[in-house]
C-alpha cells in the first residue's frame, strides 16, 4: 500500500502542568514505532501505511488514559492518494 500522510493532535483531559508530560508519551511511542513522523507545535503528522498509522492513533488514546487523563480529544487528519503521498512534497521546500 502506498505511504499516507496522518497528523494527531491529542489533547488530555489532565492537569494543566501534566499537558505536556503526557503528549511527551505520546509522542515517544510514535517515536518507537518506526513511522517517519515530525512533531510541530500544534500536531505530530506521521508517515506510512494507514493501518498502521491508525493503529498509532488508537494506541494514543490509551497511552493517555493510562497516564491519567480523565478524557481524551483528538484532532486526527489524513492526507490520501492511491499513488501515495509525503510529508517532504509538501514542505521539502520549505527545509533548510
Amino acid at each position: 500500500m502506498a505511504s499516507v500522510n496522518v497528523s494527531l493532535q491529542v489533547i488530555p483531559r489532565v492537569r494543566d502542568e501534566r499537558i505536556y508530560e503526557v503528549v511527551d508519551r505520546v509522542i515517544e511511542y510514535i517515536a518507537s514505532s518506526g513511522v517517519k513522523y515530525e512533531v510541530g507545535p500544534m500536531e505530530t503528522t506521521m508517515e506510512g501505511e494507514l493501518e498502521t498509522l491508525l493503529e498509532i492513533v488508537k494506541k494514543a488514546q490509551e497511552i493517555c488514559i493510562k497516564e491519567g487523563a480523565t478524557r481524551v480529544m483528538s484532532m486526527v487528519k489524513i492526507d490520501y492518494k492511491p499513488e501515495g503521498v509525503t510529508m517532504d512534497e509538501k514542505v521539502g521546500k520549505y527545509r533548510k
